[in-house]
């Protein structure tokens, strides 16, 4: 697409979009002014006959960091999710419930009480086992990792691939 700023008519600025012959107002609410916004991130200058106006610059910036900061911290809370190979741990909390008083102690003491916060999960197994039959119909056992572990990981290294091409700029600001 090119995209050119229209002079203003009756104090009303635009953007004329001459690949489909039309005039886009600038107006965030409308969905041509976005895809200019996506132009300019994904094209920078090669969008745009002539310089790209500071107004519109700073709002394809402005959308890009915040779409960055939003896959930054989905990516973050991917990753601090327990791996299921590895299960994890029962994880406990004492609360303070009140306070009694102590005939050994001689003054007022918490009485307290554990509580389950997260309950433990099992790490699933490592390895599955599937049996196929082969053209004669003999049974054949192959063993595989097991699915929920691949997606696991995969899933990770696509979260970790997120986090590590977001700019600090971005990382500072989540």
């Amino acid at each position: 697409m090119s995209y050119s700023l229209n002079a203003p008519v009756d104090s009303l600025r635009n953007i004329y979009c001459q690949t489909h012959n039309h005039y886009i107002p600038l107006d965030p609410d409308n969905s041509d002014y976005q895809a200019v916004l996506d132009a300019i991130i994904a094209e920078g200058a090669d969008c745009f006959d002539g310089d790209i106006p500071e107004d519109l610059q700073a709002a394809a910036d402005e959308k890009q960091f915040n779409q960055q900061l939003g896959a930054y911290r989905i990516a973050k809370a991917r990753l601090e999710e327990y791996a299921v190979a590895d299960g994890r741990a029962e994880v406990t909390e004492t609360l303070v419930m009140g306070q009694e008083y102590s005939v050994e102690e001689e003054t007022m003491v918490d009485v307290t009480e554990t509580v389950v916060v997260l309950k433990a999960i099992d790490p699933v197994p490592a390895t599955l086992e599937i049996t196929t039959a082969d053209e004669e119909g003999n049974a054949i056992t192959e063993t595989i990792e097991n699915p929920l572990i691949t997606k696991d990981n995969e899933e990770r290294a696509a979260a970790q691939a997120v986090v590590d091409a977001t700019p600090q700029a971005v990382k500072d600001a989540a």
